[in-house]
């Protein structure tokens, strides 16, 4: 019990929903509503808990991978990111869009999982995060799930009260400003790709 509970603390401090991930949840829950936000979110909370599950048992091979190949995978992140930003910039307006074929759940939890898992500094986060709490990898199998199980949790605390607060102002606020709004989180994506392949550039 006790590593679940260090493991939803964890989740909670560390799964905050800022960066990319958490403008897509803010806008598909805009779109779609509170579920389209959570889907979203739970592919995030999903590679979180992989690079949870890296450090809690201590799987050295995986995280010498992500250190050997940290700059192919943040090249692909950066262009995914690219990539769904300039999606959202070119969307028309709500009304069209609510008329096009939905994008599917499992589009929504696949294309933030890639977000999330082309992201090697999270792996350094929870490190740092289990080493802060005294977790050194040799807790055990059960232990060691309970603690990603309790990440898993804790970063679902977020995304839910992410989407259910989108949800409620858009549907007192209705689809006022929507467009703007719209624009604003493609441009905002866009950013957060340039911002990683400067980061890539000044760390070589």
């Amino acid at each position: 019990m006790m590593f679940l509970l260090k493991g939803i603390l964890i989740g909670l401090i560390f799964g905050v929903p800022a960066g990319a991930v958490g403008a897509l949840c803010v806008q598909r829950s805009l779109l779609y509503g509170a579920k389209g936000g959570l889907v979203t979110g739970l592919g995030s909370s999903a590679a979180d808990s992989f690079y949870a599950a890296v450090g809690a048992f201590g799987i050295t091979l995986i995280s010498d991978f992500l250190a050997k190949y940290q700059i192919v995978i943040n090249l692909i992140g950066g262009f995914l990111i690219l990539g769904m930003g300039i999606s959202i910039l070119m969307k028309k307006r709500i009304n069209s869009m609510e008329s096009e074929n939905k994008m599917s759940y499992m589009a929504m939890f696949i294309s933030s999982l890639g977000v999330g898992i082309t992201n090697p500094a999270a792996v350094i986060a929870f490190l740092f995060a289990f080493s802060y709490f005294g977790i050194d990898g040799k807790q055990g199998i059960f232990n060691g799930a309970a603690l990603v199980l309790g990440v898993l949790l804790g970063t679902l605390v977020w995304w839910i009260i992410l989407s259910s607060v989108t949800e409620m102002i858009k549907k007192k606020h209705g689809n006022k400003g929507f467009d703007r709004l719209n624009s604003i989180f493609g441009a905002v994506m866009i950013c957060f790709s340039m911002i990683v392949f400067v980061k890539m550039i000044f760390e070589r």
